[in-house]
């Protein structure tokens, strides 16, 4: 059902416009409206300039949260306002510091890490970096060269060259290592090397002892880093999971005094000679109001207005769903499609009884149901989806035809027998048509019902708006009701061999509205007190009349033939069964079964036509019943403060 809204106008002074917020409005859900725009007839109104101080602590505290482990921890709302700021400026002080700590970690271990791995192709050499250096007669040169140059290398060095080049280590590419030269032959031997692409490699002179010593202690200082890291980020976790409870506490206090604050945003301001004045608008539920002027009549620092006939003046108000637990899931179907205007009915229960009734006729299967059923209300349970609770329902009416249709995992009539009828053996006879597969007759019937039900709220709701002319004369009002309720009732009594109709009665029922279809503007017109009255020429009245009468007749014929897929659902649902049972090794009921392949053979028919199911019995929702009734052109409720409802109770 839709919650009735009433629209307020709250002043009081400006100074007070906090306590209001924090002592009364955080209890009660209220949609607030930009009073400047509201209130055009009010003058000397004005915007409130002030920043939210909340802004910032909450955005720390919002970032903090994210990091926790675990945010199922219970609120720890013993902290006052001050408190709260000051635990906030601690917990970002202190991470920050533990932040910088581990950066500069990493940073030292990333220095050195890329000092060992100049370093490290180098170990193996038996030399001492502190002496080399110090040579009086000769120099030595770090470096590596590519293999097919090294080749050349060597045949150099034994024929021509006066060096001495020590390998210490390669790889797929290079050669490492060092050559020792005598100062004399420098300047040549340096050129030999550069022309056979020898890339130097300049060891720091911080660097003294051996490379294989070296290059031990930086692994060592690397290990010893990693565990200080790890320890840090240790440090960090318990740190935020030491004061998790605080810490969601103190965002839920945020996010409050940040949503009370923020009301300047859509309050307006009025000076006068002795004091400021502030006032804020908007919707609230008749239940919320009554309480909250009970709350207030003794407060005389605030003035509450109660607006009557708000929407006649200024448009509608929010939509608010309230249905029982068991068929909120299905409101998400509602919200798909668009949210009922306030004079609207609300079709949530409608939906679930007909989405699922229609779901299990087309889809009846006792296991397969019962393993929707529990599949998805466990997963409701747990991760609180609307989508797996409407599955969960759905696989009830799924068992309860499947006991209709004798079906247990695929297996017709020989695990249960049916207690209503086989979908693919049961047949009908019917005059004209010859023999029918019964479910189809049944569900073309069952549509024929729907059609007229959803007729009957579109009178409502027509009745609802005050438009006399949707109700009485259109294609789903009065009119159109008589005339298929007529023909409904005609075909019935020719199918089931009773006598139909005589002329008159066809006439009178039939005739009728198909003019009332064809003059339903002229007849606005007249009801509005502007006389019969025919918009364009009278010929083009008749062609746009014509067309639009075919159109009509047509959506009554596609409407109700539609519903043949779901007796065409419920006999595929059995064909499909057979096939697999047929892979598994079963034919009529007999022979070897091969488990696995008719365990997976019901897990694919299950999610595959689980999920087509699903998709066209919403489509049955929302074109051959929404389209007759349901406009969906209301705007959702949405309350300025979110812990309302938590904090009055």
């Amino acid at each position: 059902m839709i919650v009735k809204m009433k629209f307020l106008s709250i002043s009081g002074p400006q100074t007070d416009i906090d306590r209001v917020s924090n002592v009364y409005l955080s209890k009660y859900e209220m949609q607030l409206e930009n009073a400047i725009t509201e209130l055009k007839t009010t003058d000397n109104l004005m915007p409130f300039m002030d920043v939210n101080p909340y802004r910032e602590p909450l955005a720390k505290a919002e970032q903090y949260v994210e990091m926790l482990p675990d945010k199922t921890v219970p609120m720890d709302l013993s902290l006052s306002e001050g408190e709260v700021l000051e635990f906030i400026r601690e917990i970002n002080h202190d991470y920050l510091d533990l932040k910088v700590t581990q950066e500069k970690l990493k940073k030292e271990k990333q220095e050195i890490k890329e000092k060992h791995r100049l370093l490290a192709p180098f170990q193996r050499l038996n030399v001492n970096l502190s002496e080399v250096r110090n040579y009086q007669y000769m120099k030595v040169r770090f470096g590596r060269i590519s293999l097919d140059y090294y080749q050349k290398l060597e045949k150099y060095l034994y024929d021509e060259l006066k060096a001495i080049f020590l390998e210490s280590s390669r790889d797929e590419n290079y050669v490492y290592g060092c050559y020792y030269v005598a100062n004399a032959e420098t300047g040549k031997i340096d050129s030999v090397f550069r022309s056979l692409h020898f890339e130097k490699v300049k060891i720091p002179e911080e660097y003294e002892g051996r490379p294989g010593i070296i290059c031990r202690d930086m692994r060592k200082q690397m290990k010893k880093l990693n565990e200080q890291i790890k320890k840090n980020k240790e440090e960090l976790g318990s740190y935020l999971t030491n004061r998790a409870a605080k810490l969601l506490g103190a965002r839920y206090y945020l996010e409050e005094q940040y949503n009370n604050f923020d009301v300047r945003k859509m309050a307006a301001r009025m000076e006068n000679e002795q004091e400021d004045y502030y006032i804020l608008c908007g919707w609230m539920s008749e239940k919320d109001v009554e309480a909250f002027l009970k709350e207030t009549e003794d407060d005389d620092r605030i003035s509450i207005i109660v607006e009557e006939g708000r929407e006649q003046m200024f448009g509608e108000p929010p939509t608010k769903l309230k249905n029982p637990k068991f068929f909120q899931p299905f409101e998400m179907f509602i919200r798909m499609y668009g949210l009922p205007a306030h004079d609207e009915l609300d079709p949530t229960i409608f939906v679930a009884l007909t989405y699922t009734f229609i779901f299990g006729a087309m889809f009846g299967d006792v296991g397969q149901g019962l393993c929707l059923f529990i599949g998805g209300g466990l997963l409701y349970l747990i991760k609180k989806m609307n989508l797996a609770g409407i599955i969960s329902i759905a696989g009830i009416f799924s068992i309860f035809f499947g006991f209709m249709y004798g079906s247990f995992f695929g297996f017709e009539g020989t695990v249960i027998k049916p207690l209503w009828l086989s979908p693919r053996e049961t047949m009908m006879k019917l005059p004209f048509l010859g023999q029918l597969n019964t479910v189809f007759i049944v569900a073309v019937a069952f549509g024929m019902g729907l059609t007229m039900l959803a007729m009957v709220f579109q009178i409502i709701n027509a009745k609802k708006r005050g438009d006399k002319t949707e109700m009485l004369f259109s294609a789903n009002g009065v009119a159109g009701l008589v005339f298929y309720g007529f023909l409904v009732l005609t075909i019935a009594l020719f199918m089931t061999g009773h006598k139909t109709p005589g002329n008159i009665l066809l006439v009178v029922f039939l005739g009728i509205p198909v003019i009332i279809f064809l003059m339903k503007e002229p007849l606005r017109s007249l009801m509005e007190g502007k006389g019969l009255k025919i918009k364009g020429s009278k010929k083009m009245f008749a062609v746009q009349g014509f067309f639009e009468l075919f159109e009509t007749m047509l959506s009554y014929f596609s409407n109700t033939i539609s519903y043949v897929r779901v007796g065409a659902f419920a006999v595929s649902h059995a064909a499909m069964m057979e096939v697999v049972l047929m892979l598994g090794g079963i034919t009529d009921g007999m022979g070897t079964p091969n488990w696995i392949v008719i365990v997976l053979g019901n897990i694919f028919v299950c999610g595959v036509e689980g999920l087509i199911v699903g998709i066209q019995v919403l489509r049955l929702e929302y074109y051959e019943m929404f389209s007759r009734f349901y406009r969906g052109s209301g705007r959702e409720f949405q309350p300025f403060n979110s812990h309302a409802k938590e904090n009055f109770r």
